[in-house]
């Protein structure tokens, strides 16, 4: 991995948004001795992190710690939970001199075709209008959302519950998007270029349930569940209703069969294989069981 470098040979300074998260903390993990100058950015500091990057305070909800963060930054990696507050920080990191934006997306984003790929279509275009270089990563779902959505379950009652029916989704492991957003920040060449980012298959509920049963030892079962009723549970768990309608949306274009095509983008980034599910199963069975 080669730093970009400032005209005065000093190492460019790259921020990373939502550090805590599942994708940000992949790819702080990813950048921190490479060589890169890295900034983490928290709700709240300081934070672990790993041992040359630099930790600083952002919190979405505080605009008034979203130009700090930005100081002397020349390649900003944008992510949120609400997508609406990346357009300030847009125009915060162009007064700042940020120079090249990459966005964490969604795939297909540029079809509009359901509510999340519209939220972020929306930001691109922002982004593509303001005058920044820019780069966009557009992951099909996490495989680490099975933690951290259906772990509880899956411990209590050895079930995933699901309302895609038996659409296959090429889901993708969020290290190898931390893999291609180190690649993608530390080197040249990817400005203006939008990568779709999944897994090496598509699978559907039942064959993960399948991967789950092997990697724990114990039969889990896909319980098939309607829209209405995941609705009812996500907002039962605290989502706000025009998520919990985002969330049934994007369900019911897993279960369309809308996602499951399959891109080579992380091998072409990263020169490896994208992490297949059965091998995710087993690195994280601790947590499921």
């Amino acid at each position: 991995m080669v730093a970009r470098r400032r005209r005065n040979g000093e190492k460019a300074m790259i921020l990373v948004t939502g550090a805590s998260g599942t994708v940000g903390s992949e790819v702080v993990k990813a950048l921190g001795g490479g060589g890169a100058r890295v900034r983490a950015a928290y709700r709240t500091r300081p934070q672990k992190v790993p041992k040359g990057v630099e930790s600083v305070a952002l919190d979405y909800d505080r605009p008034e710690t979203v130009r700090p963060a930005l100081k002397d930054v020349e390649t900003l990696f944008l992510l949120s939970n609400t997508v609406d507050v990346e357009r300030t920080v847009v125009d915060e990191a162009r007064k700042a001199g940020v120079k090249r934006v990459v966005k964490l997306s969604v795939l297909r984003a540029e079809d509009e075709a359901f509510t999340f790929a519209r939220w972020h279509r929306g930001v691109e275009k922002y982004i593509e209008a303001s005058g920044l270089l820019w780069t966009f990563l557009r992951p099909n779902g996490f495989m680490q959302n099975v933690v951290t959505y259906m772990s509880e379950t899956i411990r209590k009652e050895s079930a995933l519950y699901a309302s895609a029916g038996n659409g296959a989704t090429s889901h993708v492991d969020a290290r190898d998007i931390g893999a291609v957003g180190a690649k993608v920040l530390t080197e040249s060449g990817h400005e203006g270029k939008a990568y779709e980012l999944t897994g090496p298959v598509a699978l559907t509920y039942g064959q993960i349930a399948e991967s789950l049963t092997a990697a724990l030892g114990r039969p889990i079962r896909y319980v098939p569940i309607s829209h209405a009723q995941y609705k009812q549970a996500a907002m039962a768990a605290g989502t706000h209703e025009g998520y919990a309608d985002a969330l049934v949306e994007l369900s019911r274009y897993y279960e369309e069969g809308h996602a499951a095509r399959v891109s080579p983008a992380v091998r072409q980034l990263t020169g490896r294989d994208p992490i297949p599910f059965a091998q995710f199963a087993r690195d994280y069975a601790d947590k499921l069981r």
